[in-house]
């Protein structure tokens, strides 16, 4: 099971940071901050975890809209999650095909702007964030309407996960802030984890909001060029956590607090792997130089390489189907850059979806 926090106590402490957010915002108080707040989800057989996570964030911030987009999976998941919303009080966004996660995004924010919400945090569902923390980010995306902010990522041992990352030019590998590799010449780009980020529906608007043609994977990473492009600002407030076990919805293994044998492995899915690897290449068609393309192609085996590694040696003694996997996604990020050179792409609104 994922482990997650207890929502936070309203104490006296919790109200001096409402109101020192507050102050940061215009003097909106908390409470009016999160009632112009929309927390949009993306799902995907996961009511169980929304019932352990989102629940927690819901009860901790009444005031804010809670939307789940619930991307098809089977009959029995999608009744599930529009009993859970139900009983809750939540919106459900029930698309008939699952749209993945930008376009999942782009369907629940879409919602929340309808409900009358005028800050959106977009949230995984294996993530959680406490009052203070989301009102942290509300105030800053309220502030500065043209800011894509960030809370530090912590898994629930206080580990962290993500607290600012950017993608090498020279070769698509990726460096956190706090990581001892040295840069590889040729600049880098900075991006913001999707797992939790905060934003006005101004800048959503102005950058017209995820490419789903992701699919999965690599969308937060193009999300924060367009907000660059579109002329926003990426924000890393580091006075705000949220807690994020990554593994709750991309390993094959079991979590890691769970006590059964084999509790260790870290291989993940086929999903993710095929995805970051094709992903990769895809965002090199669609948002690099030529001279960069040849570099990412030319390092592709290498790339793809070190994605099935993060999920350690020990799985490939069990099966060599990452690298296979791995060696389908290189060749069809391949076919993705080069039709996106032609300029023969499906629109933005299609994702594409692996076969």
């Amino acid at each position: 099971m994922t482990a997650t926090p207890e929502p936070a106590q309203r104490t006296d402490a919790a109200e001096t940071t409402e109101t020192a957010s507050s102050e940061a915002a215009g003097r909106l108080s908390g409470r009016e901050l999160l009632s112009r707040t929309a927390v949009v989800v993306v799902s995907y057989d996961s009511a169980a975890l929304l019932e352990r996570t989102l629940a927690r964030v819901a009860e901790d911030s009444p005031e804010a809209r809670i939307v789940v987009v619930d991307n098809y999976s089977t009959p029995e998941a999608r009744e599930e999650l529009v009993a859970l919303a139900s009983a809750r009080g939540w919106e459900a966004v029930l698309p008939e095909t699952n749209t993945g996660f930008g376009g999942g995004m782009n369907l629940g924010a879409a919602r929340a702007r309808e409900l009358g919400a005028d800050l959106l945090v977009l949230l995984n569902p294996d993530a959680v964030i406490a009052r203070s923390d989301l009102i942290r980010l509300a105030a800053r995306a309220h502030a500065d309407r043209l800011a894509l902010v960030a809370p530090v990522l912590k898994d629930s041992t206080g580990r962290i996960v993500s607290d600012g990352i950017v993608v090498c030019l020279a070769d698509g590998s990726m460096r956190s802030r706090r990581s001892p590799r040295p840069i590889p010449p040729g600049g880098t780009h900075p991006w913001l984890s999707g797992a939790c980020l905060a934003l006005s529906t101004d800048l959503f608007e102005v950058t017209g909001g995820f490419d789903a043609r992701y699919f999965l994977y690599w969308e937060d990473v193009d999300f924060s060029a367009r907000v660059l492009a579109a002329g926003g600002s990426l924000d890393l407030a580091r006075d705000a956590v949220a807690v994020h076990d990554e593994g709750g919805t991309h390993s094959e293994s079991q979590p890691q607090d769970s006590g059964q044998e084999g509790s260790e492995d870290r291989s993940k899915s086929d999903i993710y792997y095929y995805y970051n690897v094709r992903n990769r290449l895809l965002y090199a068609g669609l948002r690099l130089d030529r001279a960069t393309q040849r570099r990412w192609v030319a390092t592709a085996g290498r790339a793809a390489r070190e994605i099935v590694l993060r999920g350690g040696k020990r799985q490939l003694l069990r099966t060599r189907r990452p690298l296979v996997t791995a060696a389908q996604a290189t060749r069809d990020g391949l076919r993705l850059l080069q039709a996106a050179r032609r300029d023969e792409l499906p629109d933005v609104d299609e994702p594409l979806i692996r076969g």
